[in-house]
């Protein structure tokens, strides 16, 4: 196999850890960021205890837990599932609070106005609140999934065969580094470029809608 299609499949397992991981994330933290706003007290809790913890724990001692640990107690993942979840499960505390803020820029005056008609606190979050907030966390959550695509780099600390791993691997092959590890970073620039211009878009087309 050539080191282009090294590289090739380097980019593809980068870009699968980066999708699989965010969409656990997205789904995660919206769930965390309703409990975070919800009237029910334990709900509130947890998910700050949540979002704290995420927040003070190293993300490489996340994945050494995940990887090496949690197989002690029975739990065994493949090496690019752990990465998965454990990007997920991290990325998810940062969504949480991009969305509760997105929910905080809703007036007051509407939900109690929602209250009044005797609307649920699902409804009010389906139906009022959460249409509104995704108009203004386009642009954040933009900029998590540009981290996310980086951040997707960690694999490579135990043997997930991304972007950076195949470059490690290649320059062991060859002692190339520079061009090695500058095409590397060229491979991240490619995959972190467009999904900027998409957000952006995104944006844009959220900001017409307001």
């Amino acid at each position: 196999m050539s080191y282009i299609e090294r590289f090739l499949g380097g980019i593809a397992v980068s870009v699968e850890l980066t999708l699989l991981s965010f969409a656990i994330a997205i789904v995660l933290g919206l769930l965390l960021a309703i409990m975070r706003v919800s009237p029910w007290p334990p709900f509130r809790w947890f998910a700050s205890s949540y979002v704290e913890l995420m927040r003070m724990m190293p993300l490489l001692a996340l994945l050494l837990l995940f990887t090496f640990g949690l197989p002690k107690l029975g739990f065994i993942y493949s090496l690019f599932t752990s990465t998965v979840l454990v990007l997920g499960l991290y990325s998810a505390a940062w969504i949480c609070e991009v969305v509760r803020a997105g929910i905080n820029t809703v007036s007051i005056g509407q939900i109690e106005a929602a209250r009044s008609i005797g609307m649920r606190f699902d409804q009010i979050m389906g139906e009022v609140v959460l249409p509104q907030a995704v108009q203004s966390v386009v642009g954040p959550l933009g900029n998590l999934f540009i981290i996310q695509i980086k951040a997707s780099a960690i694999g490579a600390a135990i043997g997930v065969a991304d972007i950076t791993y195949t470059a490690q691997k290649i320059n062991f092959d060859t002692a190339l580094a520079v061009p090695t590890f500058l095409g590397a970073m060229g491979a991240y620039f490619l995959l972190t470029l467009p999904a900027g211009w998409f957000f952006r878009f995104l944006e844009q087309k959220m900001a017409v809608l307001r």
